[in-house]
């Protein structure tokens, strides 16, 4: 199979932009996490450690990639506990799920008492923070991956060997250097407002929950959680507008 005459054909370029799209949408939740966990380093190391983060993010997918094979293969169970079983995908999915959980909660709580900022006690290591980028960027990356194969299996005709992997890689290598591109423009909007910080955080939480959910066997279409993020940002928008025409701020 030549997959650059896959690539080239009109059938390629569509599932080429639409799974770029596709890409950065699913990497949008990467983005907001990133940009949170950033926030409490000072201000000269944010950019990098975002950089950081993102590439670290584009690699573990170029990795995920090259073993497609073998992620297609992990949905067999590997033991089952009342009547439940789990796959090597909903491992990763669980414990991805609820370290999102627990570290958005816990970001949450910092926000609330007002501790986010001050004291070094509060400035995280570097390494801590990219330890953190790395663990949930293998989490968002796996489920990007099967969602991009999943899309495009009817090229491959179901065969993961004859897949044109050139097209995936491809959307995620244009997503990731449009999400760095634009990484910093949203975390300064996130992190300059407390309360689209508070929407991101409560949605990254939701995240956590979805993915638990599809760790056993549940599947809560990603649509609903986006048109929900966005409808909360709209009337956030709008009060932000109102509280800036009456003179209060933002």
């Amino acid at each position: 199979m030549d997959y650059f005459s896959i690539l080239f054909s009109g059938e390629g370029i569509f599932y080429l932009v639409v799974l770029t799209l596709l890409e950065i949408v699913l990497g949008i939740d990467n983005i907001i996490f990133i940009s949170i966990v950033t926030d409490k380093l000072p201000k000269e190391k944010k950019r990098f450690a975002r950089n950081i983060g993102l590439t670290l993010a584009l690699v573990v997918r170029l990795l995920l990639l090259s073993v497609v094979s073998y992620i297609m293969g992990m949905t067999k169970p590997l033991f089952e506990i009342f009547n439940q079983e789990f796959t090597g995908q909903s491992l990763v999915l669980l414990a991805g799920g609820l370290f999102l959980i627990y570290k958005s909660t816990i970001e949450m709580h910092s926000s609330v008492k007002g501790s986010e900022h001050g004291t070094a006690k509060t400035k995280q290591k570097m390494s801590a923070i990219i330890l953190q980028i790395v663990l949930i960027d293998i989490v968002f990356s796996f489920d990007s991956i099967i969602t991009a194969i999943g899309m495009t299996n009817e090229i491959g005709h179901n065969d993961p060997k004859n897949h044109p992997m050139v097209i995936i890689f491809g959307a995620v290598i244009i997503s990731m250097l449009i999400m760095l591109l634009f990484a910093k423009p949203i975390s300064e909007f996130i992190n300059n407002r407390p309360t689209i910080k508070m929407l991101a955080l409560a949605f990254l939480v939701t995240i956590g929950v979805l993915l638990v959910a599809e760790s056993f066997g549940q599947h809560i279409p990603k649509g609903y959680i986006y048109f929900a993020m966005v409808f909360a940002l709209l009337v956030e928008f709008l009060n932000i507008k109102m509280r800036r025409n009456k003179g209060e701020g933002e």
